[in-house]
């Protein structure tokens, strides 16, 4: 059988786990991307302060470990854990809150160091070629002909089975796709900008609790804070752009700090506050949804490209990677339907190839649309929910429940965080778990309300009426 040729666009994290997945399955890959290889010294300084750092959980983890146990062990030496939330006061008080009553815990990782170490596993799969500083120019996605221009202005075009694209929000991957297919798309800009900033250690040491993700929520804009490996922290403003906008010297900027993290500015360095804004740039955020991610089976979209998403669940690499893991799925699946001893999906026909790559599309859509909804719901949370006296009564309930009963009760963040449940399931079980948790609670409190009338009553003297009173009040809200 003639070997089977995926070219991937994009070298980022999910294009570089795409490229070790198919060469493990079979497949000729070439990978192009159109920045320079960033493992090599002198590309170091193209390395951009506009990444904010990434949280990876079970669902990247769990990729990772399908392709390869020792990848990724090889990750897990990058992170340093965090268990919980760090709650800063404008006082300089501080309150911990965990994500799991369990111990179970996300982890901060610098994202050029993950790239770095999945370029290098890509690199040694024999049957995958990199090629950098080459950018996508356009692709015939019926004749799989896609062409290149490398960093010299020479075009390169390449045949292949199958083109994936893996190469970002502004993907030109997909939007090749939309001239051949009927693709519904949504992108929305979001009111709020973010700038990086970076926290020195104090004498040697890191100037916080490490495992802990810092947050400052301040109602309409936050400052947060991730730990990295040589204990820094990067952290990381998000405000309205128009706010930014009033905020342009760096006397307003220290100013600023001094009114809203006090004890973050001392930690940073006013000197380093004011450099870092005048010099960092201030990115924006959005979020993208798209259908279908594929067309005819000769092109798919992962990723960002087709699901960007705001980063305020850490779930964007998460998902990213999640989504090369069940595409690798459904293609071994239908492999197997088709009775084929091997693994090697490079030996699928191009009519079960199609039938495998719209499955994942129909699948994958609806679960990505539900965590970009969640991302963008968490930033509310984070900024200030985490304060908020219903919220933190909630949470500690569901955390308690979820000790008793850990298979019945399970929190929002656990499920997404750190179970591969998937998302679009999440939210039915949630939205379940809501219903009745309000029930429980409302009963709690009336039956509190009326111990409490009970009592009065007694002492009084007027407990039959008042009893009354109460059982009315129960009746009615027991027919709403």
């Amino acid at each position: 059988m003639q070997e089977r040729t995926v070219v991937i666009v994009g070298g980022g994290l999910v294009g570089s786990l795409a490229t070790c997945y198919f060469a493990k399955r079979g497949w000729k890959v070439d990978l192009y991307e159109k920045r320079p290889d960033i493992r090599l010294s002198e590309n170091a300084h193209l390395v951009e302060h506009r990444s904010i750092n990434l949280a990876i959980s079970e669902r990247g983890f769990s990729a990772l470990r399908k392709l390869d146990p020792d990848l990724e062990l090889a990750v897990k030496s990058l992170v340093v854990p965090m268990h919980g939330r760090m709650i800063h006061s404008r006082s300089g008080e501080q309150i911990s809150q965990a994500y799991d009553v369990f111990g179970r815990h996300i982890n901060s990782v610098g994202r050029s160091a993950l790239i770095r170490v999945l370029l290098d596993a890509a690199s040694k799969c024999p049957r995958a070629a990199l090629h950098f500083c080459h950018e996508f120019v356009d692709a015939d996605l019926d004749s799989g002909l896609v062409t290149f221009l490398d960093n010299r202005g020479e075009r390169k075009s390449i045949q292949a089975d199958l083109v994936v694209g893996a190469d970002g929000a502004y993907s030109k991957v997909r939007q090749r796709m939309m001239t051949k297919v009927k693709m519904n798309y949504m992108q929305t800009y979001i009111e709020h900008d973010y700038c990086e900033f970076s926290m020195p250690p104090v004498d040697g040491d890191y100037a916080m609790n490490p495992n802990h993700l810092h947050i400052w929520p301040r109602g309409s804009f936050m400052l947060i804070a991730l730990p990295n490996m040589d204990k820094t922290f990067t952290c990381t403003l998000f405000m309205p752009w128009a706010q930014f906008e009033h905020v342009r010297s760096s006397g307003e900027i220290e100013q600023f700090f001094r009114d809203n993290f006090p004890d973050a500015l001392d930690l940073i360095g006013r000197e380093t506050v004011r450099a870092e804004y005048a010099r960092n740039p201030k990115g924006s955020l959005m979020y993208i949804k798209c259908a279908p991610y594929t067309y005819r089976g000769r092109a798919v979209i992962l990723g960002d490209s087709a699901h960007a998403m705001v980063p305020f669940y850490g779930q964007g690499m998460n998902c990213g990677f999640e989504d090369v893991e069940m595409l690798d799925e459904i293609m071994v699946g239908a492999l197997h339907r088709a009775n084929a001893r091997s693994s090697n999906t490079s030996e699928l026909t191009d009519e079960q190839l199609h039938q495998a790559l719209d499955e994942y599309s129909r699948k994958r859509t609806k679960d990505a649309s539900v965590i970009v909804d969640l991302a963008l719901e968490n930033y509310v949370e984070m900024r200030s929910r985490v304060v908020d006296f219903a919220y933190m009564f909630r949470k500690y309930l569901e955390g308690f429940l979820h000790r008793i009963a850990p298979s019945r009760v399970i929190p929002l963040y656990t499920m997404v965080s750190f179970t591969s449940i998937p998302y679009s399931t999440v939210i039915r079980q949630w939205n379940k778990q809501t219903v009745w948790l309000h029930r429980a609670m409302w009963t709690a409190v009336t039956l509190a309300i009326a111990g409490m009338a009970a009592l009065l009553a007694r002492r009084l003297g007027g407990r039959v009426l008042l009893m009354r009173w109460m059982s009315k009040i129960l009746q009615r809200r027991s027919k709403q």
